[in-house]
């Protein structure tokens, strides 16, 4: 099959992928090192060797569940965005923006408030079927196949956005018994996180995150535009449904472990399209490994920012996504097919 060529020196960008690693990593040991107590590296080793004899070691012990809670949920939004913006060849796509994510909390809080949801599987399964839901409801609005300008999908994605944010705060309302519970996870934020409570995302992270990685090669085609990309032996609808039933995945699970969060699935993608080019080979890897980073960068400075207190990272990524967003529109790619 024919698929397109990479440009730009392979062990450059190798070693741009190398760099996000690095950057990562550090992320991850700042995340465990400030926070309302700050610990030493004397700690955290101590920590990582199983100890809690000391506060400091029980901070670091508490705090290693959180940072591997927002590496694979920045990750996993990062793709889904990733995957979103290659299938619609549109750069505002985004699971915050086009509504995937409110429907994955309508579907949650809907089950919370009348099917009395308890387990993690069940969250997941709800959250999955809300997302899914959602994203077929905005493409069908907007007019995915040929039509869906990108202003287009970027207002029926709003629609829907508000739509279903409404009719969940109609549903917490009435609620008391939920509404606490609710209000706080609707915010989007990693703390609290527990190992129970992210081993049962794991699968479904992995196999969204498997799904986008085997479509990469369609996606590049697909930025050709349709007709040719089924000229060059593309099977255009399966590589479509395969490359959103990823991001559906990857959203629905990510949002039942920490609430929607929203706008890395923009800010990522645009940011990694800038240093490795619009190739998915590279770009997905790369929009994983910053998703990560930003993620954890974001809620380690909630911490920092609102010590001893925080701030959920729901909070800090709206204020960085919202200006990328309107700096979007203002350089007139809203109104471009």
């Amino acid at each position: 099959m024919t698929t397109v060529a990479l440009t730009g020196p392979g062990p450059s960008r190798l070693a741009r992928l190398g760099m996000l690693g690095a950057l990562l990593v550090a992320a991850a040991l700042l995340s465990v090192t400030f926070g309302a107590r700050a610990v030493g590296w004397g700690d955290i080793l101590g920590a990582l060797g199983g100890h809690e004899d000391t506060i400091a070691e029980a901070a670091v012990t508490s705090r290693l569940p959180r940072t591997l809670l927002a590496c694979l949920a920045g990750a996993a939004l990062a793709l889904a965005g990733t995957a979103m913006q290659g299938v619609t060849r549109n750069p505002l796509a985004d699971p915050g923006l086009l509504g995937v994510n409110a429907g994955a909390a309508l579907a949650v809080v809907l089950g919370l408030a009348f099917a009395g949801i308890a387990t993690p599987g069940a969250y997941i399964a709800c959250a999955v079927a809300g997302a899914a839901i959602a994203t077929v409801a905005t493409c069908a609005i907007a007019g995915i196949r040929g039509r869906a300008t990108p202003l287009r999908l970027a207002l029926a994605g709003t629609a829907v956005t508000a739509a279903l944010s409404s009719l969940t705060t109609a549903v917490i309302l009435p609620r008391g018994d939920i509404g606490g519970l609710v209000q706080s996870w609707m915010i989007g934020g990693v703390g609290g996180a527990t190992l129970p409570q992210i081993l049962p995302v794991l699968p479904a992270l992995g196999l969204g995150a498997l799904l986008v990685a085997a479509t990469t090669p369609q996606l590049n085609l697909l930025a050709l535009g349709e007709d040719a990309a089924a000229a060059l032996g593309s099977r255009v609808a399966l590589a479509r449904a395969t490359a959103m039933g990823g991001a559906v995945l990857l959203c629905g699970a990510t949002t039942a472990a920490c609430g929607p969060i929203g706008f890395v699935g923009l800010v990522v993608p645009h940011a990694c399209r800038k240093i490795f080019g619009p190739d998915h080979r590279w770009l997905v890897p790369a929009t994983a490994l910053c998703g990560a980073a930003l993620l954890t960068l974001a809620d380690t400075a909630g911490r920092l920012a609102a010590r001893p207190g925080e701030l959920d990272v729901g909070i800090l990524t709206a204020f960085l996504g919202a200006p990328v967003f309107l700096w979007l529109v203002r350089r007139g790619k809203a109104g471009t097919a």
